[in-house]
């Protein structure tokens, strides 16, 4: 055997290994054709988009589109069938989960992060650093203040210009409920006010409350903490001092009532599809990262190991509501340990 034929010979072995530990290092993903339809909030819309840009480098022939229609949105969408993954920034309602039933589409439902609900003002107000449940409902509630000095004696003679997500968001779904319930003078549910400027978009109400100085809105943490430069928060005073939305504060629960947890829901069906699997997989095992870099707070690791399970599993339904269709509420731990 001559040193020419060994050299060739060797040459093609190391090539082979080469193509195989390239093939390895690929993964399946890469070779993973099809799409992935993801709507619905967009509090969740940040962690579900860089996901999909993460998950675009492992599968890049898999085309996933993120859109924004809100959480209510999402779900009219998601429980006739129409996409695969319905981004929700809070839990699917009775009405809801029950159209799903109707419409013969089954759900896995997914918690993938912490948000604290943040209350913001333009940054040259200096007037507000707190605010109690009840000034925040002089805000908000119908026939609320008109000018700043009607919230709290002391605050300038100055109008307010209220800023809100709009009615299909799941962030005015969780203000409302927390702020209007039982808010009426006779016990009943309150109304929130009709005059306020509202978007899906909460890059608009960013872009609002920065333009006025007597502005205040609301959205999920992420887009304050990625503008506070532009914006100031408001610390919430729910009879146990004021707190801030901080990623301590939500995480551990102190900045209430404002914290909370956001979700994914996936078609059960379309879990089935390579693609589809493959992008909840990803997600769940990229969530801890990927969410704070989004801007907002992840579970705890115990957490996101009963999401895989259930996923891996594939348990339907939903924890938050009972065999009655009755409101569960409670931490997630407690909620996802039955």
């Amino acid at each position: 055997m001559n040193s020419s034929w060994k050299l060739a010979r060797s040459l093609v072995v190391v090539g082979a290994i080469s193509a195989v530990a390239a093939f390895s290092l690929a993964g399946p993903n890469e070779r993973l054709t099809g799409s992935v339809k993801c709507d619905g909030s967009s509090t969740v819309e940040p962690i579900t988009s860089a996901v999909a840009e993460e998950f675009k480098a492992a599968a890049p022939n898999v085309n996933v589109t993120v859109g924004t229609s809100g959480t209510g949105g999402g779900f009219q969408k998601f429980c006739v069938g129409d996409i695969d993954i319905s981004d929700a920034s809070r839990p699917i309602k009775k009405e809801e989960h029950e159209k799903a039933v109707e419409k013969h589409v089954e759900y896995i439902e997914l918690p993938i992060a912490y948000d604290g609900l943040s209350i913001v003002v333009n940054k040259g107000n200096t007037w507000v650093d707190t605010l109690t449940i009840d000034e925040i409902r002089k805000v908000y509630l119908e026939g609320g203040a008109k000018k700043w000095s009607e919230v709290r004696a002391g605050f300038p003679d100055k109008p307010i210009k209220v800023y809100s997500p709009g009615t299909d968001s799941g962030t005015f779904d969780y203000f409302k409920e927390i702020v209007a319930h039982k808010a009426g003078k006779d016990g009943t549910d309150a109304s929130i006010r009709s005059d306020m400027s509202v978007s899906e978009d909460d890059n608009v109400l960013v872009r609002g409350v920065e333009g006025d100085a007597g502005a205040i809105g609301y959205f999920g943490c992420a887009y304050y903490f990625a503008n506070k430069d532009k914006l100031k928060a408001v610390s919430v005073d729910a009879g146990k001092g004021a707190v801030a939305p901080t990623h301590e504060t939500i995480e551990h629960g102190t900045y209430a009532p404002f914290s909370r947890p956001l979700f994914i829901y996936v078609n059960r069906k379309a879990a089935d599809r390579p693609e589809v699997k493959a992008f909840v997989d990803f997600y769940l095992d990229q969530a801890d990262e990927l969410v704070e870099g989004a801007g907002y707070v992840k579970l705890p690791s115990a957490m996101y190991e009963t999401a895989k399970g259930i996923f891996r599993d594939r348990k339907t339904g939903t924890k938050f509501l009972n065999d009655k269709g009755e409101k569960v509420s409670g931490p997630l731990s407690t909620i996802y340990a039955h």
